[in-house]
């Protein structure tokens, strides 16, 4: 079993694609603290190349990633991710459970200032900041997160990064089959019919999926 913390699921380039974040910015927070800790977790690598981002990690990310979108400065999301782990007291608290909570509440006091809208001009914060977690997926009575569902794929073919499956790679939530393993069969030249048949799916899932696949490569 994979151990989320400390086991090195992706490298960071996988992940800055992955989660659609520059890559000198996911160095960046590799390379900075808050709280007494790295702002984005990190393993050793035992060899040259080995993934040293483990999945709590990529969900830190994620969730700074997040931030980021609402237009916070770094300071700020610093400040944010420190409030988060005293009151949580854990290094974690950016993907702790109770983020999904009280810990919405602690950002906004913390971490947004006087910023009370989005970007949009509409929607509150709070209700911004919720909807970016509500992609963490936890399990029944476990505080850290078991998967991220990825915001670029569509809702009706839902894609997570799962540590238990695939390796890092990117799935599909219903049947745990990699993104890759579909699109590289329609980019053989399998009919969507076929390739729905193949991975139980059916073909408006298939076609909506190598369709964001194409839209993403773009």
């Amino acid at each position: 079993m994979v151990d989320t913390f400390h086991t090195g699921l992706l490298t960071p380039t996988e992940t800055s694609e992955y989660l659609q974040i520059p890559q000198s910015t996911l160095r960046s927070w590799l390379d900075s603290q808050a709280a007494g800790a790295p702002l984005v977790h990190r393993v050793p690598a035992e060899r040259t190349g080995q993934p040293t981002v483990p999945f709590v990690a990529v969900a830190e990310a994620y969730v700074l990633r997040s931030l980021r979108d609402l237009g916070l400065r770094m300071s700020e999301i610093r400040e944010a991710a420190a409030a988060v782990r005293r009151a949580f007291d854990t290094p974690y608290g950016l993907v702790s459970q109770r983020i999904a909570t009280d810990g919405v509440d602690i950002f906004i006091d913390h971490g947004l200032g006087d910023l009370r809208r989005a970007r949009d001009g509409q929607a509150p914060i709070h209700e911004v900041v919720a909807d970016y977690l509500r992609y963490l997926n936890w399990n029944t009575g476990d505080e850290f997160p078991s998967s991220l569902r990825l915001r670029q794929y569509p809702e009706s073919v839902p894609v997570v990064i799962d540590p238990r499956f695939g390796h890092g790679l990117p799935v599909v939530a219903a049947n745990r089959v990699p993104v890759k393993a579909v699109s590289d069969l329609w980019e053989a030249g399998e009919s969507i019919e076929d390739i729905a048949y193949e991975y139980d799916m059916s073909p408006a899932e298939v076609d909506a999926l190598c369709g964001a696949v194409v839209r993403l490569a773009a």
